[in-house]
C-alpha cells in the first residue's frame, strides 16, 4: 500500500513540480500543499493529466488554537482535555509555543477520487488573509464544488472568488457569524422563538447560560491502564 501512494506521489510531482509541495500525512494517504495562486492550474492538472475527476468533499480547517490551547475546562481537571495541542518536548516544557503566522488561520481542503485509477489525494490551500480568506472557486473544474464551497463559506466564512451562488445553504438568512470557526461561542449569538402576540418568529439575545461539557466517567477498566492490559479481569465487587 505504501509503495502504491509513493508511486502515486512521484506522478504528482512530476505533474504539479513546484506547484506543489507535500505534507507529512499517514503512510497509507498522499496530502499536497497548493498556494492559493496555484489553485486553479495545479486542480486542471489534477483533473486532466491525473485523472482526479471526483471532487467528494470541500472543507476548512481553522488553525486559530492549534498547537496553542487546552480546554477551559477549570475545576474538571487539572490539565484540561487537548485540543489540537501536541505536548512540548521536557527542554521546551516552559517554553511558549509560537502562534500561527500571519495568513495561516484558515485553510482550505480538497478531497479527490480518481475512479478509474482507484485513487485518491487531499490538496490543502491556505488562505492568504485571516480577516477575509478567500480562494478560487473550483466550480469551473469539478462540477459537485458548488455547494460544498457554499457549506464552507457558510460555516467558516471563507470566500470562493467567482462562485456562481455564494450564500449560506445551512443556516438562517439573517445568522450573524461563522458556527465553525474556534472563536465562535459555543451556544451562539441569538436564538428564535415564535411571539403568538406578533405571530411570528423573532430573533432575540441568547439565553442559555454558557457551559463546558466534560467527560467525568472515570473507568477501571484493563483497556486503559498499560500495566493491566494482559491482566484477566478483575472480579466485580461485591
Amino acid at each position: 500500500m505504501i509503495e502504491h501512494i509513493e508511486a502515486l506521489a512521484r506522478q504528482v510531482e512530476a505533474q504539479l513540480q513546484s506547484r506543489a509541495t507535500r505534507v507529512p500525512a499517514l503512510a497509507t494517504e498522499l496530502t499536497i500543499e497548493v498556494s492559493a495562486a496555484a489553485l486553479l492550474e495545479a486542480a486542471q492538472i489534477l483533473r486532466n493529466a491525473l485523472a482526479f475527476d471526483t471532487l467528494i468533499d470541500v472543507t476548512v480547517v481553522d488553525y486559530s488554537q492549534f498547537r496553542l490551547e487546552t480546554w477551559q475546562t477549570h475545576s474538571a481537571s487539572s490539565t484540561g482535555f487537548s485540543r489540537g495541542r501536541i505536548p512540548p518536548a521536557p527542554a521546551e516544557e516552559h517554553t511558549p509555543p509560537p502562534r500561527p503566522a500571519a495568513g495561516a488561520r484558515f485553510a482550505v481542503v480538497y478531497h479527490l477520487l480518481s475512479v478509474s485509477a482507484n485513487q485518491r489525494i487531499r490538496v490543502r490551500v491556505k488562505c492568504e488573509s485571516d480577516e477575509e480568506p478567500v480562494v478560487d472557486s473550483v466550480v469551473d473544474v469539478w462540477a459537485s464544488a458548488n455547494w460544498f464551497e457554499r457549506e464552507a463559506f457558510d460555516l467558516f466564512g471563507v470566500f470562493f472568488r467567482n462562485h456562481p451562488d455564494l450564500r449560506r445553504i445551512l443556516t438562517d438568512y439573517g445568522f450573524v457569524g461563522h458556527p465553525f470557526r474556534k472563536d465562535f461561542p459555543l451556544i451562539g449569538n441569538v436564538e428564535v422563538r415564535y411571539d403568538a402576540e406578533r405571530k411570528r418568529v423573532v430573533y432575540q439575545p441568547v439565553s442559555i447560560e454558557p457551559r463546558v461539557l466534560v467527560p467525568r466517567v472515570i473507568r477501571e477498566d484493563n483497556r486503559y491502564n498499560p500495566a493491566l492490559q494482559d491482566a484477566p479481569p478483575a472480579a466485580p465487587k461485591a
